[in-house]
C-alpha cells in the first residue's frame, strides 16, 4: 500500500463530495438540455409533410428524423414503425430545418471550449459555470415561444445554449484541480460524469411521456419544467460551492489541510501567462487529445445512431426501441460507479503505478468496444437481444475512460486542467459533426451488411486511439506547468506545509512507485 505523508480526511459528508453531487446534477441538466429537443421535436413537427413524395428537382418535405424505411413508406406491420412524429405537430418544418435546427447546439457548444477553460482559470469555475448555467436555463425556457415565434430565432436561441454549455467541462476541470487529491481523482471524475448518463436515460424516458400528456401541447412542458429546475439548481450552485478549499465558507480545517496537501501549493500556482506553445507541443498533452477524440468518435456513434441501428438491422418496433435504446447508458452509469473507486484503490494499494493505471484503463474504454464491435457486427436480427447485451457490455466498458484519459489532465497540470479540457474537448466536439455524416454516408440502404461498415471504423479509431495513447501518456507533473524557479528550487517549500516537499517529490520523480 502506498504510503501518504499527510492525514486523509474522510470523503463522506467532505464539501468535496458536495462539489462532485452538485456536478453530477449540473451535468444532468447540461444533457437533459441537449437531449430535450431530440424527443420534443417528434412532437412538434407534423407528420403528414412526409406524405408528399416530390420528383428529382422538386423540394422534399421529409420530417422524419429517424423512421428506419423510405420516406414514401406508411407500411406500420411487424417489425416496422409507423413515423415517428406527430399528427398534432405545430410545425411544418422539413428534414432539412429539424437537422439544421437539432446542429445549431453544436456549433455554439464547439465555440467556447478553450475560452470556457482560460476564464474559469482567471475567474473561477464556479463563477463561469454557474452564470452559464442561468444562461442555458434560460434558454430552454425561451425554446417553445421561439419556435413559435420563428425557426431563426429557434435555432439562435438553440445556438446560444451549445455556447454556454461548451464551458461546462472546462469549468469543472478547473474546479476539480484545486479540489481533487491525486488518491480520488478517479472516483470525483467518475461520479461528475455519472450524471451525464443519468441525464440521458431521464430526459429521453419523461420527455416521451410529457410529449403526450404534458401541458402546453405536450411538448413545451418538457422545456418548461427542465428549464425550472435548472434554475433551482443554479441557486444551490452558487449557495454551496466555492472556488477552491481556501474560499470555501463551511470547509473544515482538516479537509482544507488535507487537499492542500496532497495536491500540493506549487502545483496549484499558475503562471503570470498560460504555457499555450508548452501545451501544444507537449507529447503527453497529445495523448489526451488523440485519446479523447477517438472515445467520443465512438461515443457519438451510439448515441447519433443507436436508436437507428436498432431499428433498421435488429428489427425492434418503436416500444421496444425506446426502451433497448437506454439500457446500454444504464450499464454505463452502473459500471462507471466502481471504475473510479477501482482505478483510485489500484493506485492507492500499490497495485500499479499511477501512469499504468491511466494506460490500462485508457486501453479497456478503447479496445473493450471494440471487440464488442467485433462480435456485434456477426449478429442479426435474430440474435436481437444478445447485440443490446453487447452493447451494454460496450457502453460499460467505455466508461473506463474515467481512470484513464479523462482524470490524466489533473496528473498533468492541475492549476490548467480547465485550459486542457477545453482543448481536448474541442477536438473532441469534431465527432459530434463527422460521426452522423459518416454513418449515415455508410448506411444508404439500411441494411446490417452496411451498419457493419459503421462499426468496423469504430474499431480502426479504437485501436488507433490505444496505439497513440499508450505511447505518449505521462502522469506526472508537467514542467510547464508550474513556475519554472520554484521546479528549479524543489525542497523550498511554505514553512506552513512541511510535508509538502514529500508530496511534490512523488508528482514530479517519473520513478517513484506512485507514478
Amino acid at each position: 500500500m502506498m504510503e501518504v505523508p499527510y492525514e486523509k480526511a474522510p470523503l463522506l459528508c467532505s464539501q468535496r463530495l458536495v462539489l462532485a453531487v452538485m456536478t453530477f446534477f449540473g451535468k444532468f441538466f447540461v444533457y437533459a438540455a441537449r437531449v430535450n429537443l431530440s424527443v420534443a421535436i417528434l412532437c412538434m413537427v407534423r407528420s403528414d409533410v412526409n406524405t408528399n413524395v416530390t420528383s428529382p428537382g422538386q423540394d422534399v418535405n421529409f420530417t422524419h428524423t429517424d423512421t428506419g424505411q423510405d420516406s414514401n413508406s406508411t407500411n406500420t406491420g411487424m417489425g416496422q414503425e409507423p413515423p415517428m412524429t406527430s399528427d398534432d405537430g405545430e410545425f411544418d418544418w422539413d428534414k432539412s430545418m429539424q437537422s439544421q435546427l437539432l446542429s445549431m447546439y453544436f456549433f455554439g457548444y464547439i465555440c467556447t471550449q478553450i475560452a470556457g477553460g482560460w476564464l474559469s482559470s482567471k475567474l473561477g469555475g464556479r463563477r463561469v459555470w454557474g452564470f452559464c448555467q442561468f444562461v442555458s436555463a434560460i434558454c430552454t425556457l425561451l425554446t417553445p415561444f421561439s419556435a413559435r415565434t420563428n425557426f431563426y430565432f429557434a435555432c439562435a436561441v438553440r445556438f446560444v445554449l451549445g455556447f454556454a454549455a461548451g464551458v461546462t467541462f472546462p469549468s469543472v476541470y478547473s474546479l476539480l484541480g484545486r479540489w481533487a487529491p491525486p488518491l480520488e481523482r478517479s472516483k470525483l471524475v467518475s461520479y461528475t460524469f455519472s450524471g451525464l448518463a443519468v441525464g440521458m436515460i431521464v430526459t429521453l424516458a419523461v420527455s416521451g411521456f410529457l410529449c403526450e400528456y404534458g401541458f402546453d401541447n405536450g411538448w413545451g412542458s418538457i422545456f418548461y419544467l427542465c428549464g425550472i429546475f435548472h434554475l433551482i439548481w443554479v441557486v444551490v450552485w452558487f449557495y454551496l460551492t466555492a472556488d477552491s478549499p481556501e474560499e470555501h465558507p463551511r470547509i473544515s480545517t482538516r479537509e482544507r489541510d488535507y487537499i492542500q496537501q496532497a495536491i500540493g501549493k506549487k502545483a496549484l500556482k499558475r503562471k503570470n501567462r498560460v504555457p499555450w506553445f508548452s501545451m501544444f507541443t507537449s507529447g503527453p498533452a497529445w495523448a489526451i487529445i488523440t485519446g479523447h477524440f477517438c472515445t467520443t468518435y465512438i461515443s457519438y456513434t451510439l448515441l447519433t445512431s443507436l436508436p437507428m441501428f436498432m431499428k433498421e438491422a435488429l428489427k425492434f418496433d418503436i416500444k421496444k426501441n425506446g426502451l433497448l435504446s437506454s439500457l446500454p447508458y444504464l450499464a454505463e452509469f452502473i459500471s462507471g460507479f466502481f471504475v473510479g473507486y477501482l482505478a483510485d484503490k489500484s493506485i492507492e494499494k500499490g497495485w500499479f503505478r499511477v501512469l499504468n493505471t491511466r494506460r490500462i484503463f485508457h486501453s479497456i474504454s478503447l479496445l473493450g468496444p471494440a471487440v464488442s464491435f467485433c462480435v456485434l457486427i456477426q449478429l442479426d436480427s435474430s440474435q436481437r437481444y444478445w447485440a443490446v447485451f453487447l452493447l451494454c457490455m460496450c457502453t460499460s466498458l467505455k466508461c473506463f475512460n474515467r481512470g484513464g484519459y479523462l482524470v490524466n489532465h489533473l496528473d498533468l497540470s492541475p492549476s490548467y486542467a480547465g485550459i486542457m479540457y477545453g482543448i481536448t474537448n474541442t477536438a473532441a466536439t469534431i465527432p459530434g459533426i463527422i460521426a452522423p455524416i459518416i454513418a449515415g454516408a455508410l448506411t444508404p440502404n439500411k441494411t446490417i451488411e452496411e451498419w457493419r461498415n459503421v462499426f468496423y471504423v469504430c474499431v480502426g479509431i479504437a485501436v488507433f486511439g490505444c496505439i497513440v495513447y499508450v505511447s505518449l501518456a505521462d502522469a506526472k507533473l508537467q514542467s510547464w506547468a508550474i513556475i519554472k524557479t520554484e521546479l528549479d528550487n524543489v525542497l523550498t517549500m511554505d514553512k506552513d506545509y512541511p510535508k509538502q516537499d514529500k508530496i511534490l517529490d512523488d508528482v514530479t520523480d517519473t520513478g517513484n512507485t506512485y507514478l
